[in-house]
């Protein structure tokens, strides 16, 4: 998606995203909103040089035909990877801040699984991360971030920020915020915000699958002028995490030890699959669980990428049975699974179009799955084909195509906590899988070739 002017406004005005809460926090500020850019897609792999090169063209054409700004909110990601520039982000904000000069705030929002670098650090004046996963609080971040640029506006506040940067890489299964142990570190951080001069501070959770230098953890605290007071607070959080650093080790829970639990358990039971998590990158084709599920007879629903699978279901035909193989095309050597062979029922052609009006992660609030088809087997297995890659960050994914959650004994959603804010709506268990693909929790399995050194827990600190 790539949005400029005032389809920004018409995108994420009153919405969930922080984008939206920009515009909340500077309307109840009074200041006039200059909407200029956005671009964002589905989390996959390196961005292209010339894709890079182009994004930060057209924002900088954006800034020059604003005129003169005040001030500039941006909503990085803060993980994003380029061939070239692998700080991709730190890369686009110094250009931003160059165009601007040195006298122009920017303060900003990133996402808690943002890989940090000292050039983001150094560009802008604040950042300010979410604080939950699931991301439920990004309006609130982005309300946040706004007032935070009427204050330096009207010279109330001077916003000075610094890091700090743990050798601690947290794996991802561990990432829950409302869970221990990220329950007892956002605690530690909580406190902090009572403290006198204290803006605003960040437990940056970190991308463990983003291959680059400043790959782990991080921690910003803001002060009013008080660069001192920033640093200590910073630090106090990196001791924390790195003294405590034992309780952040994953459990592994292997796909047929989680099925049999799904099986004992209260019904329905959401099935997380860690290594095929499409809001974390992995392609969404993976197969494991759909073949012990469809092996055990398993009343159950998993949602798999394949486009072609999707055109012969429409040439099949609504009511028409296709033998064919499903999933199992995109990942390296079939890691994630090999192809799903059977004989499938086609219950329903779909757009692909359907929206999510609450609060979920993510903010969004539109998806475009494209042409879409539900199948079934004669084992209780049915299967939602998409033709673009679509996280499982809203049940209407599901009833959009015809598919009532409630009459299946397994929901398997392709993500690790970021379903669970509309999964948990529906499922009295939810299970996590360490299910093999890119985005594996076993993430000690997964060959690097930038992150630092020695990093936790792949050496010991």
């Amino acid at each position: 998606m790539l949005l400029f002017g005032n389809d920004l406004r018409r995108e994420y005005q009153g919405g969930h995203h922080e984008i939206g809460g920009f515009f909340d926090g500077l309307a109840e500020a009074r200041i006039d909103p200059v909407p200029l850019m956005a671009a964002r897609a589905v989390p996959s792999g390196t961005i292209t040089d010339q894709t890079l090169a182009y994004l930060v063209e057209r924002m900088l054409e954006q800034v020059h035909a604003a005129g003169q700004l005040d001030g500039v909110l941006v909503a990085p990601h803060g993980a994003a990877t380029a061939e070239t520039e692998r700080d991709a982000d730190g890369y686009w904000l110094n250009q931003l801040r160059q165009t601007l000069g040195p006298n122009v705030p920017i303060i900003g929002t990133l996402d808690l699984h943002a890989t940090l670098s000292r050039r983001m650090l150094q560009a802008t004046d604040a950042l300010i991360a979410y604080r939950t996963n699931p991301h439920l609080d990004q309006r609130q971040r982005g309300i946040e971030a706004a007032r935070l640029i009427a204050r330096t506006l009207r010279r109330e506040v001077r916003p000075t920020q610094a890091a700090t940067f743990p050798p601690v890489a947290i794996n991802i299964e561990r990432q829950l915020t409302a869970d221990s142990p990220c329950k007892e570190l956002i605690a530690q951080a909580d406190e902090q915000l009572a403290r006198p001069g204290v803006l605003a501070n960040s437990v940056v959770l970190g991308f463990p699958y983003a291959d680059k230098a400043e790959m782990g953890s991080s921690f910003i605290a803001v002060t009013d002028n008080d660069p001192a007071l920033a640093q200590k607070c910073a630090r106090e959080l990196a001791d924390y995490l790195t003294t405590n650093r034992a309780d952040f080790i994953p459990r592994l829970i292997a796909p047929e030890q989680a099925v049999e639990q799904a099986i004992a358990s209260p019904k329905p039971v959401c099935l997380l699959d860690i290594g095929d998590n499409v809001g974390g990158g992995a392609p969404g084709d993976g197969t494991v669980l759909a073949h012990i599920l469809h092996r055990r007879r398993i009343r159950s629903v998993v949602c798999l990428w394949d486009p072609a699978a999707v055109e012969a279901a429409k040439a099949t035909g609504i009511g028409g049975e296709m033998t064919t193989s499903l999933g199992g095309k995109a990942e390296p050597l079939g890691m994630a699974g090999p192809p799903l062979s059977a004989t499938f029922r086609v219950l329903g052609l779909y757009t692909g179009d359907f929206e999510e009006t609450a609060v979920r992660h993510g903010g969004k609030r539109r998806y475009h799955m494209g042409p879409s088809a539900v199948l079934q087997t004669d084992t209780g297995l049915t299967i939602l084909l998409t033709s673009r890659r679509t996280p499982p960050f809203s049940l209407n994914q599901l009833t959009s195509c015809g598919i009532d959650p409630a009459k299946f004994d397994v929901l398997v959603a392709k993500g690790v906590h970021a379903p669970v804010a509309a999964y948990r709506l529906v499922c009295p268990t939810l299970i996590r899988v360490n299910t093999p693909g890119v985005t594996t929790a076993d993430i000690q399995s997964l060959p690097y070739s930038f992150r630092r050194r020695p990093l936790f827990p792949f050496e010991e600190i």
